[in-house]
């Protein structure tokens, strides 16, 4: 048996190299983005470029609209992740403290959409907004993704590890329903709204498949779909440039990890399994 010190300088080691191997290929698309163009298929990979070329980004920016696309993909995001969390955050509490009847029953049917892909459903969705005139706008992309069962979960979750005695002093003092879910539930379960916020805005960030579905014109393009652009006609385009519009469009959920990060781990544990 190893000695407690050895043993987690081994652990420490062998995490240390779990992690550079997850960082690897973000490493790669850095280094790339900055090489010159002939030197992006070079072997054995390189981790460092050998000439640093700038251009790739301004190649970005020459090429494609790229702030219209973070503008979009941005106000496609915000609106999604408000009124998810708002719709979300309601549900949950009529979940988890108002009792009613069959509640269990409809929570689950809730959660069985959990099971079902979202490919399954994009010929229904796509008939429907069709139907409503919506095609090519971004409100076909921002009403599905309002309701999502996971964050109705992980709030749900959260809210019910709340004493309810918190509740009873509340009404015992007056307060109505709606002020003890805007005052004392909902900062209660702000981890877990933060976890949910920060999946969806992510989700719907790198989601290439609906907007490739609903959206026709360049310029309303989200940020996956229209960095395509960069690929060229028959995938010729510039991989250094390709992978410098990637590394660009890491940056917002990057910054959003960062400032949520403290309240990740909080949430998740928060949430549990109880049903």
């Amino acid at each position: 048996m190893l000695p407690i010190g050895l043993g987690g300088v081994v652990l420490e080691g062998a995490l240390l190299a779990l992690s550079f191997f997850m960082i690897a290929p973000f490493l790669w698309i850095v280094s790339t983005s900055l090489r010159l163009p002939q030197d992006s298929f070079s072997l054995p990979p390189a981790i460092f470029p050998t000439a640093w070329h700038i251009g790739n980004y301004a190649e970005v920016f020459a090429k494609v609209p790229f702030f219209d696309f973070i503008f979009n993909s941005l106000k496609i995001c915000l609106i999604i992740v408000i009124g998810h969390v708002f719709i979300s955050s309601m549900a949950a509490f009529a979940f988890s403290r108002i009792a009613f009847a069959g509640r269990n029953v409809l929570f689950l049917v809730f959660l069985s959409g959990l099971m079902i892909p979202g490919q399954v459903t994009i010929i229904p969705q796509f008939i429907m907004m069709s139907k409503l005139g919506l095609v090519d706008t971004h409100l076909a992309l921002i009403l599905p993704g309002l309701i999502n069962p996971f964050g109705i979960f992980m709030i749900r979750q959260t809210m019910m590890t709340i004493s309810y005695t918190y509740d009873e002093a509340a009404y015992m003092d007056g307060a109505s329903r709606v002020w003890v879910f805007w005052k004392i539930i909902l900062p209660m379960a702000f981890p877990a709204v933060v976890v949910t916020s920060v999946i969806s805005f992510i989700a719907h960030w790198n989601d290439f498949f609906r907007p490739l579905i609903f959206l026709n014109s360049f310029e309303k393009m989200t940020l996956p779909i229209g960095m395509t652009a960069l690929t060229g006609a028959f995938g010729t385009g510039n991989l250094s440039a390709i992978l410098a519009g990637v590394t660009l469009s890491l940056v917002v959920p990057l910054l959003l990890y960062i400032f949520g990060q403290k309240y990740l781990l909080d949430g998740i544990t928060a949430g549990g399994l109880k049903l």
